[in-house]
């Protein structure tokens, strides 16, 4: 007796729900019930846009071209030997903020979320006062008082 060794084409397959070892397939790790992934540079970026964002309002005629650039790290080192957080040009109405010196750099007496953006925005506005020839404290009197 022959065996008979072709098969019917007839049928339709079936889905599969599962991969090879039975399980169904996996979500995203980040679904719509967990917030967006923050890291350091999203976050820094973010701070220094607002900070920035706060002072062009309140000071609209001294700020009004003034560009803010966030580098990574200076070119080199002031002579007194310290790495500078910032570089102001008022010929180019510019300000380079450097993210890793003011983030690694920086004293901190409590490494949090909070004291590290109000590192961020005291150098922004310690930039922002060295470029129009102000005191910080001058550029956001009323932001400090509740």
């Amino acid at each position: 007796m022959a065996r008979r060794t072709t098969r019917s084409t007839s049928y339709a397959r079936r889905a599969v729900r599962h991969d090879r070892h039975g399980r169904s397939e996996r979500s995203a790790a980040t679904g719509p019930h967990l917030d967006p992934l923050k890291n350091r540079i999203d976050t820094f970026d973010m701070t220094v846009a607002a900070a920035a964002d706060f002072l062009r309002s309140a000071w609209p005629d001294d700020l009004a071209n003034v560009r803010y650039e966030v580098g990574a790290m200076p070119l080199g080192i002031l002579p007194d030997g310290t790495v500078p957080r910032w570089w102001t040009s008022a010929s180019e109405r510019r300000i380079v903020l450097y993210r890793l010196p003011i983030q690694r750099m920086s004293k901190l007496h409590r490494d949090d979320e909070l004291h590290q953006r109000m590192m961020i925005e005291s150098c922004v506005f310690r930039a922002t006062a060295e470029l129009i020839g102000k005191d910080p404290w001058d550029l956001g009197p009323d932001r400090f008082h509740f």
